[in-house]
């Protein structure tokens, strides 16, 4: 890379912290983040605050990247709801099964952080009332009886399939057992509202 095409210090931390802290977790060190990035300490308390900062930078811009892929999978699957809401755990359980998988990085982050007032909680909170959204949006256009109760349920079914993805990779595919249970889920709403 030139000089020219060479992202600045705010992007190589943004870089080595979306890598280090999924494969690593968010209790990586400041030092092991510098050294990935090849910036200086004072690049990051100058861009971000400190760590703190910088993570809940990172988780930011995952969630936008994630959402993305949400809706791109769901968009790809065609117009019908339920085919969408399916192809979403389709798609998780393939990302679960990848031997370079380390679970989701919002429940991982949710843990650790165990200060209430991270500012990294925030934003794993908007992000999963963006995610809650969207199932929401498909069940009601499928007619589910309780949207808003089978989005919390999909909700769990994801944060399950993803933990024991990465807790539990002998179970791996979890893909049959979680296609099954939104299954149901989809279905029981739908078929109460036809009956």
């Amino acid at each position: 890379m030139t000089a020219a095409t060479k992202p600045g210090p705010r992007e190589r931390l943004l870089l080595a912290a979306q890598e280090l802290t999924y494969t690593q977790g968010v209790a990586v060190g400041v030092d092991a983040l510098l050294k990935a990035a090849g910036a200086a300490r004072r690049s990051l308390y100058e861009h971000f605050g400190g760590k703190d900062g910088l993570i809940a930078e990172v988780l930011r811009r995952s969630t936008a990247e994630d959402l993305d892929k949400y809706r791109a999978t769901m968009d790809a699957a065609g117009a019908d709801p339920r085919t969408r809401l399916l192809a979403v755990v389709d798609r998780l359980a393939e990302i679960a099964a990848a031997p370079d998988f380390h679970g989701c990085r919002y429940l991982a982050a949710d843990l650790a952080l165990t200060d209430p007032d991270h500012p990294a909680h925030e934003v794993t909170q908007a992000y999963r009332r963006t995610l809650h959204g969207l199932f929401a949006n498909e069940l009601t256009a499928l007619g589910h009886t309780r949207p808003d109760v089978g989005a919390d349920q999909l909700l769990l079914l994801v944060d399950g399939l993803l933990a024991t993805g990465a807790s539990r990779p002998e179970a791996r595919p979890p893909a049959a057992a979680s296609r099954e249970l939104v299954e149901y889920v989809v279905d029981s709403g739908t078929r109460q509202a036809g009956g």
